[in-house]
């Protein structure tokens, strides 16, 4: 199939003579792309693509669509090379910076991708899914940064350790925060109980398990991590939160 078609007419620069221009045909790209035909795509659209002769909305959807095929396939980095092209010719498109925000996380460029769903939604506020996409991005970010601002830490405070377990537990970071863990569950735990007495039942179980912990620290046989990951699995069940 010929890859160029005879699409309009021009004048010539002198003599004011119409002559006859030649405008790439994006059909036989299209077409590839649409049924995710690799050697198709690879012969056809480069030409379409990288031809000065392609009209700019041509290109576009050249790219759009080949962007598209390359997303069906995995092939992630020539996705987004070939959205970002697309934008560069029209900044305008909020469906591209969503679906290039989401290229960005599948590589957990997660600054990228956020960025990406807010172009989308300052273009169109009313975007579901980079409204959706922007929003659990957002709450994965703050999760993330609450998890690092405690990282090594447990849930007291070291400076204030007197007790020979709780020196040991600030002195190892696993077991730091294996016991933020701990009491991070049983406080969500507690918060989520149906009633008062499931509640109180819960605190018995923290206190008996707190006083264990601190009596038996020290004594032959006695497993500290062990404990602690136990009291996590009762509190969170066999299959965790």
């Amino acid at each position: 199939m010929a890859l160029f078609a005879p699409l309009a007419i021009a004048h010539a620069a002198t003599g004011g003579e119409p002559v006859a221009t030649e405008q790439v045909d994006v059909a036989p790209c299209l077409a590839a792309a649409s049924v995710d035909d690799d050697d198709k795509v690879d012969a056809l659209c480069p030409g379409v693509i990288d031809s000065e002769k392609t009209a700019k909305a041509d290109r576009l959807r050249a790219l759009i669509a080949r962007g598209d095929h390359y997303v069906r396939r995995g092939m992630t980095d020539r996705a987004i090379a070939d959205y970002s092209q697309a934008l560069l010719l029209d900044p305008s498109m909020a469906d591209i910076f969503n679906a290039r925000g989401e290229l960005w996380l599948r590589k957990y460029d997660r600054p990228k991708a956020v960025q990406d769903f807010g172009a989308a939604l300052k273009l169109n506020p009313n975007h579901e899914k980079a409204k959706a996409n922007h929003k659990a991005l957002a709450q994965e970010l703050e999760r993330i940064g609450a998890r690092m601002a405690i990282a090594g830490k447990p849930s007291f405070n070291c400076a204030r350790a007197k007790r020979a377990v709780e020196k040991a537990i600030c002195a190892d970071l696993d077991l730091a925060e294996l016991d933020s863990d701990v009491q991070g569950s049983y406080v969500r735990a507690v918060r989520e109980a149906t009633n008062p007495r499931d509640a109180k039942k819960l605190q018995r179980d923290q206190d008996a398990y707190i006083a264990r912990r601190n009596a038996e620290f020290g004594r032959p046989g006695y497993d500290l991590k062990k404990a602690m990951l136990e009291r996590l699995q009762q509190i969170n069940g066999v299959d965790g939160y």
